[in-house]
């Protein structure tokens, strides 16, 4: 049975061994950070504070630390179950362009597991005066201030009325006003251009904090237009997703939330916003972003304040990002057939760098998938794409290096794209959200891509000796 609430998914990780309760006084400006980073570097357990100094409110943390909590988070034995879930779904992989997007049609009509709406609310059981009353933290030494950092902020698009849930930082000015860090390319931002654009001096936005997995994680999630946050939740978890009427707003809020924040967001306010360690490992610099201010602010009996802390990685967010490279792959493979698997990873932020490899069949058939890439998506943000062939494991990095060192030629097998769009969080770019981007074809070259000579057979052991071994390899362990 799918998690109802975050508390739920709490009492499992407990009943796993998969969760420290701290007992110790720690403050919630720095201390939970530093715990928090040793902690999730070795691997370790989610953690609940029970006593944040000043607050009577505990902090939960490091929920999605490990591939193994990632999992019980989308009651997964493996992500693979996605990956065949979808593909049972479709039943054949596209032989053209076109069939990839009739798939794509019918698996939006297949997703969307319609959330529903519920008049009893937990969410709105008690009421707040100010944000002061939660352990919002401070995470690094030069941080602006207090970061909201896991809230699912809802909007709704003006023309269509579908809601979007998005999780984006929230910078704490005072105890009823924060800033809302929803960048250029994000489906929230452009809400808040839809409705500037219609003439309206304000946008109406909610924020759940402490939400169930599912909906958190579909939050994160790159989805394409028109495919609702909560659908999809309700597809990974089985279950329809129980959202409620907010109370000063005209928004719907998951039923379950521990903390409901609801107002406005002014399409003529900007203030400045940050420094914040980031996910890059780095401060994103002071910004000008949209205003949110707040209307009401309600929340649970006895509420759990949900965090995260990013920076220089892996950290937590690193298996919230595999969770979505894994998820999707189905999807950009219905669009891709030759490709066999993709590694984004963590240390290069997820839209640095993107390692795939593919089935070869003709003459630059690397290249086209760079451009495909380059055009899916939140793909179109990669700077970096490597392509290998599919003998090369993706994940193994020794493999990728030890392909590109013997299967790429710099001067003909390098592809340099001219500045387009990048993360808002690529501090490399000289102009904001505007770099190049780098190919590189470290696949085998064939003879109609100029390649004359033969290509030399890679060195493995004969598949009898490998049997014959094999079978002997526990008696010969005691020797090794």
């Amino acid at each position: 049975m799918p998690y109802r609430d975050l508390r739920e998914f709490i009492e499992k990780l407990e009943t796993a061994g998969e969760l420290a309760r701290v007992d110790i006084e720690v403050s919630p400006e720095l201390e939970i950070t530093e715990i928090t980073d040793r902690v999730v570097k070795t691997g370790g357990k989610a953690l609940l504070f029970e006593k944040p100094k000043g607050y009577s409110i505990p902090v939960f943390i490091n929920a999605f630390g490990t591939k193994k909590r990632m999992l019980m988070a989308l009651e997964m034995e493996d992500f693979d179950e996605i990956r065949n879930r979808i593909f049972s779904i479709l039943k054949n992989r596209p032989s053209s362009i076109f069939d990839a997007i009739k798939s794509l049609d019918s698996l939006k009509d297949l997703m969307a597991v319609a959330p529903k709406k519920v008049s009893e609310a937990p969410c709105f059981e008690k009421r707040a005066e100010s944000l002061e009353k939660f352990p919002i933290l401070k995470c690094w030494p030069k941080d602006a201030g207090r970061f909201i950092t896991l809230p699912v902020v809802i909007t709704k698009d003006p023309q269509s009325g579908e809601l979007n849930a998005g999780v984006y930082r929230m910078q704490v000015f005072d105890g009823r006003t924060t800033g809302m860090h929803w960048q250029i390319h994000k489906h929230g931002a452009e809400h808040f251009r839809k409705w500037r654009e219609l003439g309206k001096d304000r946008i109406e936005v909610a924020v759940a904090i402490g939400v169930d997995p599912a909906v958190l994680y579909s939050a994160t999630a790159p989805l394409p237009e028109g495919i609702s946050e909560f659908a999809f939740a309700g597809f990974l978890r089985r279950k329809r997703v129980e959202l409620a009427d907010c109370e000063t707003v005209d928004l719907q809020v998951p039923a379950t939330a521990e903390i409901v924040l609801e107002g406005y967001v002014r399409t003529d306010e900007l203030r400045m916003e940050g420094p914040f360690g980031d996910h890059t490992g780095y401060y994103t610099p002071p910004e000008p972003y949209p205003v949110f201010r707040i209307t009401n602010i309600a929340h649970r009996e006895d509420p759990i304040y949900h965090a995260t802390v990013v920076g220089k990685p892996p950290m937590e967010d690193m298996w919230l990002g595999k969770a979505t490279e894994r998820i999707f792959l189905p999807i950009i493979q219905l669009l891709n057939p030759e490709i066999v698997d993709l590694n984004l990873p963590s240390e290069a932020g997820f839209h640095n760098l993107a390692i795939v490899s593919i089935r070869k069949r003709y003459p630059g058939q690397a290249k086209k998938v760079m451009f495909s890439l380059w055009g899916t998506g939140m793909l179109s943000l990669t700077k970096i794409v490597i392509v290998v062939d599919s003998d090369v494991n993706v994940h193994n990095l020794s493999e990728v290096v030890w392909a590109v060192t013997t299967r790429f030629d710099p001067a003909r097998d390098i592809v340099v794209i001219p500045p387009s769009p990048t993360d808002a969080l690529d501090h490399s770019a000289y102009l904001p959200s505007l770099a190049g981007k780098l190919g590189i074809d470290a696949t085998k070259k064939l003879k109609e891509e100029g390649y004359e000579r033969e290509w030399p057979e890679v060195v493995e052991m004969s598949p009898e000796v490998k049997k014959k071994i094999d079978g002997i390899w526990e008696q010969l362990r005691r020797f090794l």
